[in-house]
Formats: structure tokens, sequence, C-alpha cells
């Protein structure tokens, strides 16, 4: 397949305000995880870009009610978080909510997961292995799998391709070589909704899953 930008791979299943761009989470091994900002598989953001969601932006490990302490350096942010399970993400103030071409007031979350450990999801919006350290994922929304949902993939080599879950929610990826995959889907929730204090009518969620193939 000929390699596109994940823009254009994503803009036919989701949209959102500035789609290039997402928030997402990296870990190897025990060490620290770290937040990024900016497109997977391009550019990325860096100081003041990086720094601003240092104040709105949750990460933790298994205790979700254990938030890491968050560093702030140029490149990313950097969560200390301690332990060799999966990391999770929670950012929703990464942009004020904006009144859509609808004329409706619209939000964006970004749920993001490093590792690919526990079967058993923690986020509203996630990719959750079948098997510990398997191939094989569901996508899930509030628990429940969600079906005929595209999902990107971003191998090593930074080729992006795009597949689509079956009717029980899961896609296979082609784990090919050594190195780091994101993956990465989008959904969008309509009603009388509320996201960090603010009454909108329209959330897209963002969510990615990395890992590291060894």
């Amino acid at each position: 397949m000929i390699k596109k930008t994940l823009a254009t791979v994503l803009l036919s299943s989701f949209a959102i305000a500035a789609s290039a761009h997402q928030v997402w989470v990296e870990r190897d091994g025990s060490g620290p995880a770290k937040v990024y900002v900016g497109d997977v598989d391009g550019e990325r953001d860096h100081g003041d870009d990086v720094a601003k969601l240092a104040a709105t932006t949750q990460v933790f490990g298994k205790d979700s009610k254990q938030l890491a302490k968050l560093t702030t350096t140029n490149d990313y942010l950097e969560a200390a978080v301690t332990g060799n399970g999966d990391v999770r993400l929670i950012a929703d103030q990464v942009w004020k909510p904006w009144k859509n071409k609808d004329g409706q007031m619209q939000a964006a979350v970004f749920n993001s997961r490093a590792g690919r450990t526990e079967t058993a999801a923690a986020l509203d919006f996630e990719l959750v292995p079948v098997k510990a350290n398997g191939d094989v994922f569901t996508l899930t929304f509030k628990g429940e799998p969600v079906a005929g949902k595209k999902v990107s993939v971003i191998n090593p080599d930074k080729w992006v391709k795009a597949f689509t879950t079956d009717k029980e929610g899961r896609i296979k990826v082609p784990v090919q070589g050594k190195g780091r995959y994101i993956l990465m889907s989008g959904h969008e929730l309509k009603g009388d909704l509320e996201v960090a204090g603010d009454k909108v009518q329209k959330v897209s969620y963002t969510t990615t899953l990395s890992f590291v193939a060894k």
C-alpha cells in the first residue's frame, strides 16, 4: 500500500478540529511514560504547545485515582509512572469547545494507552488486546465493542494502513517487525453532553494504543 498521511486515512471516518493533531502516550519498558502532541506519523509539537497541556492531562497506571506527576520537557510531557503495567491517558481540554458547522457546540476528548498486557478497558474509548501481548484488539466504547469502525495502524516504518473492525469490534494487527506500533481510531457522540464542565452537543473521541514489538 502506498504510504498516506494519517490525516488522509482518518478524515473519511471522523473529523475533529485540527484533525491531523493527536495527544498520545508512549512507554519503553518500565521507564517513565512520554506524552506527545502532534502528528503520530509526522511532525510533533514542541515548547509551549506541549507545556500548556500539563495542567489538564491525566496519566495513570493500574489505579486511575493515582495520577502520575507530569514534568514538562521541550518535546513531551514525562509521566512518573511505576511498575510494568499499561499506562493510560485522558486529555479533554486540549481545545476549548467550538461551534461546528451545524451550529452545535463540540468538544474533543483524547484517550490513549501504552502497552498491551491488560485485557480489560479502563477508558471510555479504548483498544484492548484480546490476549496479553497479542495482535488482535477489540475497539470498545463505554465497555462495549464497536463494529464497522476504521482503525489506522502506523508501523515502525511509519506506513499507515486502515482496517475495519469486524462484528465483534476486532482487528488483527500485522506485526511484521520490531519497533513501535501505534493504533488509532475515532468516534463521535451526540446529545446533551458535558466535557470538563462545558455543555456540548457533540463530542469527538480519539483513541490511540502504542506498543513495542520485540
